[in-house]
C-alpha cells in the first residue's frame, strides 16, 4: 500500500474535477480526499501502487471535458490507512488558481430544459458542471457558490441533494439552481412590470417587430428580427449604429445553413462549448433583411449558448443579437442601467435577478483554410491563460486606446482581459480600471511592473503612469511584431517583421502603420516604411478616406490633377491641401490602412465611414476572383532605410479608373500589390544582412 499527494493546477474548478477524481478514486478502490484550494486542486489518494499509477495516468490523460491542466505534481507519502474516500471543504489561502470561462449550454441541460416531464423545463437558469456562467458571476477565488452571486439563492431540497451527491453532473456545479429557488424571468414595457409569461411577452413582440433588450450571460443585448428589414433599420437609427453589420443568432446549424456557407472547421468552431461569433459567408439566398448586414458580405452568426437563449430561438428562426449599448459606451450589464438607459433604443426588457458581476461581450472568430482565428477574444475564452514560455513576473500590460484589452502576467501564464473597447468614453475607462483591480485580486497577481503604449495621451499610458511602479513604454509595431514572435516560440533576434495597421504613435513623432522591424522581441529596430502623406484635417480623415485619397493623389500626380478627382467638394479640397502645405494640423503617416481608405475612396467605394476598416472592408469584399494583374510598389533605399513608394501604384489606379476598369478589379490588383511588397521587402531585408 502507498500513498501519494497530487496537486493539480490549471483550470480545474468549476468544470466537474472533483466529482471526477471521487468517481475514479471509487472505481480504483483508493482510499483518501480532494478539495479545492487556491492554488488549484489538492488530492490524497492511498491504495495499492498499480491503482495509484492508474489513477495519475488517467487523471492525465482523460480529465473532463472542460478542464485544462497545466501542471500535475505528485509526492509519494506515509501510508494512513484510509477508509473511503471523501471531498473536503476548500481551503483558504494565496491564489495561484485559473477560472474558467462562461461556457455554452450542454446537450444534457438542453435535453433537459426541452424534456415536458424534467423538473427544469423551460427553466431558463439550468446548468451543470459542463456548463453556465463562471467567470462573469465569480467575485472571489475559490470557486464556491457563495464567492458567485448565485450566493443569495438557497437550494431546494432537491438542488442539494444534486449539488451534494458525486455521481450526479450537478455536484459541486456553483449555479445550480431550479424554478423552485433559482433565479427567474421578468418583462418590463414602457418601464412597467408586466405579469405575464416573459417567454411569451417577448415572443409576441418580437413578432411585432419591436426591439427587445435581453438579458444574457455577460450583459444585455438589442434583439430584433433579423428578417424584418423595418425592425433591423429602426434598430440601426435608434442605436446610432449606420452601417456596422449585426451579429445574428440562429437556431440550429441546420438554420445555418440555410443561410450560410459552412465548412466542416466553421461547423466545428460554431458548436463548440465557447459558442463564438463567427463570420460566414452569406449564401445568395441569404433571408435576412438588408440591413442587418448593410453592403457586407458576410454575416456574424452564434448558436444559442444559454438556457434563455435555446428558449426562445424555439419560436425564432434568426434574431438580431447586439450589444445592448449607447454609441460607443460598454455593453449594460446592471438591471438598474438597462431601466435607466437602454428604454431609448429598445421597446421592452427581458431580464432577471441573477446579478452578472462582470460584463462579458461575446467573442468574433473568423475561419480562414481550416484555421479558426480570434478577432475578440471574450466570453468562452477569458480568462484562459495564454502561456510564456520562461516568465517568471508579474507585469501589468495595459493596452493600446482603440478595442483595449489588458494583460496580466504571473510567471509563465499570462492572463488576457475580456475586450474592453476604446477608451474614448468615461464608462468604458472606468470598466478598464475596475477590471484591472479584479485581476489583480482574482489572480493574486500585484504587479512588479507596467508595461504601455509610447503615446502620451492615451487613457491606458495615463493610466500606467500613475501606478508608480517600473514603467516600460513600448513601441505600438514593435508590441505586433514582438506578440507575433512570442506566439510561435521564435526565439531569435534576426527576424523580419512587416506590420500594417491603422494608427500608431511613432519613434518620430509620426503616425506609423505601415512598417518593417527586424530584430526580436526584446527589441527592433525599423528598417522599412511606407512613404509618408498627410492627414489632412487630422483624425477627420480616418472617418472621411476621400482626403487620404486627396493627399496621395496631390503626392502621385501634381495639385490640379489631383483636385481634378474630388469635383463634388473642390473648395474644401483646395483648402484642406493648402492647409496641409503649411503642416496646419496635417500630421504626416506611414499607416497602410489610411492607403487602403485611400485607394477605396479613389475606386468609389467608400468616401466616409461610420465604423473602423469599413472602407478596406467593402473594398476587400469588392474583389473580382477572375480578374488578372497587379499594381506595385516599388522599394526605394533612402539612407539604409526602404521606402514602400506608393506614387506609381496611385497613378496606375486612376489610369485604370479613367479607362473604366471596375473597383472589384482595382481591389484585386491593389491586394496582389501589398502581397507582393510583403515578400519583396522581405528578400530586401534579408539580402541585406
Amino acid at each position: 500500500m502507498v500513498r501519494y499527494s497530487v496537486e493539480v493546477k490549471g483550470i480545474v474548478q468549476g468544470v466537474g474535477f472533483r466529482p471526477f477524481v471521487y468517481r475514479l478514486a471509487q472505481k480504483l478502490c483508493l482510499s483518501g480526499f480532494v478539495r479545492n484550494t487556491p492554488q488549484g486542486v489538492s488530492v490524497e489518494i492511498e491504495g495499492r501502487k498499480s491503482s495509484c499509477e492508474a489513477f495519475i495516468k488517467e487523471l492525465r490523460e482523460s480529465p473532463p471535458r472542460l478542464a485544462n491542466i497545466e501542471k500535475i505534481g505528485f509526492t509519494e507519502l506515509l501510508p494512513k490507512g484510509d477508509t473511503g474516500f471523501i471531498i473536503l471543504s476548500s481551503s483558504e489561502g494565496l491564489c495561484n488558481t485559473f477560472i474558467s470561462p462562461d461556457i455554452g449550454i450542454c446537450d444534457d441541460c438542453i435535453s433537459d430544459i426541452t424534456s415536458k416531464s424534467n423538473r427544469r423545463y423551460r427553466y431558463a437558469f439550468t446548468n451543470c458542471t459542463n456548463c453556465g456562467p463562471r467567470f462573469s458571476i465569480i467575485n472571489d477565488i475559490p470557486y464556491d457558490r457563495r464567492n458567485t452571486t448565485m450566493d443569495r439563492f438557497l437550494q431546494c431540497p432537491a438542488c442539494s441533494h444534486e449539488y451534494e451527491n458525486p455521481y450526479d453532473r450537478r455536484f459541486h456545479a456553483q449555479p445550480n439552481a431550479c424554478p423552485e429557488c433559482g433565479p427567474h424571468l421578468s418583462f418590463f414595457k414602457n418601464g412597467e412590470y408586466l405579469s405575464q409569461d416573459p417567454i411569451d411577452l417577448f415572443n409576441l413582440c418580437i413578432s411585432r417587430g419591436e426591439v427587445v433588450a435581453l438579458k444574457g450571460i455577460g450583459g444585455f443585448h438589442f434583439v430584433c428580427d433579423a428578417k424584418n428589414e423595418e425592425a433591423v433599420s429602426r434598430l440601426r437609427k435608434r442605436k446610432l449604429r449606420y452601417d456596422k453589420p449585426f451579429a445574428v443568432m440562429m437556431k440550429d446549424i441546420q438554420t445555418v445553413e440555410e443561410y450560410c456557407e459552412l465548412n466542416p472547421t466553421e461547423k466545428k468552431v460554431l458548436a463548440s462549448p465557447q459558442k463564438p461569433i463567427l463570420l460566414l459567408k452569406k449564401k445568395a439566398s441569404c433571408a435576412v433583411a438588408p440591413s442587418t448586414t448593410k453592403l457586407n458580405d458576410r454575416l456574424g452568426v452564434m448558436l444559442p449558448y444559454t438556457p434563455l437563449h435555446c428558449i426562445i430561438m424555439q419560436e425564432n428562426e434568426v434574431l438580431v443579437m447586439t450589444s445592448g449599448n449607447l454609441s460607443d459606451s460598454p455593453m449594460v450589464f446592471r438591471d438598474e442601467e438597462a431601466l435607466d438607459k437602454l428604454s431609448v433604443v429598445c421597446d421592452s426588457i427581458l431580464t432577471h435577478n441573477r446579478c452578472i458581476y462582470r460584463r462579458v461581450d461575446d467573442s468574433v472568430c473568423f475561419v480562414i483554410n481550416e484555421k479558426n482565428y480570434m478577432l475578440r477574444r471574450a466570453r468562452g475564452y477569458a480568462p484562459e491563460p495564454l502561456h510564456l514560455d520562461g516568465g517568471k513576473s508579474t507585469i501589468l500590460a495595459v493596452g493600446p486606446q482603440q478595442k483595449n484589452t489588458f494583460c496580466l502576467t504571473k510567471g509563465e501564464n499570462a492572463f488576457v482581459s475580456s475586450h474592453i473597447g476604446d477608451l474614448d468614453d468615461a464608462d468604458t475607462c472606468k470598466s478598464f480600471e475596475s477590471e484591472i483591480e479584479s485581476f489583480i485580486r482574482l489572480f493574486d497577481a500585484v504587479p512588479q511592473a507596467v508595461a504601455c503604449d509610447m503615446h502620451p495621451d492615451y487613457f491606458s499610458t495615463r493610466y500606467a503612469y500613475r501606478l508608480n511602479i517600473p514603467l516600460y513604454p513600448v513601441q505600438h509595431h514593435h508590441a505586433h511584431f514582438a506578440s507575433v514572435l512570442a506566439e510561435h516560440g521564435l526565439k531569435i533576434d534576426n527576424a523580419i517583421g512587416l506590420i500594417f495597421d491603422g494608427t500608431g504613435y511613432g519613434e518620430d513623432g509620426c503616425i506609423w502603420g505601415g512598417e518593417a522591424l527586424f530584430g526580436g522581441i526584446q527589441e527592433s529596430r525599423r528598417v522599412g516604411h511606407l512613404r509618408y502623406f498627410p492627414l489632412l484635417g487630422g483624425e477627420a480623415a480616418i472617418r472621411e478616406p476621400w482626403r487620404a485619397a486627396l493627399a496621395c493623389a496631390d503626392i502621385a500626380m501634381g495639385r490640379e490633377t489631383a483636385l481634378s478627382l474630388f469635383k463634388e467638394n473642390p473648395d474644401e479640397a483646395r483648402i484642406l491641401l493648402e492647409a496641409g502645405d503649411k503642416k496646419l494640423n496635417s500630421p504626416l503617416t506611414s499607416s497602410m490602412g489610411r492607403l487602403f481608405d485611400a485607394v477605396a475612396s479613389l475606386a468609389g467605394v467608400c468616401r466616409q465611414t461610420s465604423y473602423e476598416g469599413q472602407a478596406a472592408i467593402e473594398f476587400q469584399q469588392l474583389m473580382e476572383k477572375e480578374a488578372n494583374g497587379s499594381y506595385h510598389f516599388e522599394i526605394i533605399n533612402e539612407n539604409e532605410i526602404m521606402i514602400f513608394d506608393w506614387r506609381q501604384l496611385i497613378c496606375d489606379i486612376v489610369s485604370d479608373l479613367n479607362r473604366g476598369v471596375s473597383a472589384g478589379i482595382v481591389s484585386v490588383r491593389f491586394h496582389r500589390a501589398v502581397v507582393e511588397l510583403i515578400a519583396a521587402a522581405a528578400s530586401y531585408e534579408r539580402g541585406k544582412t
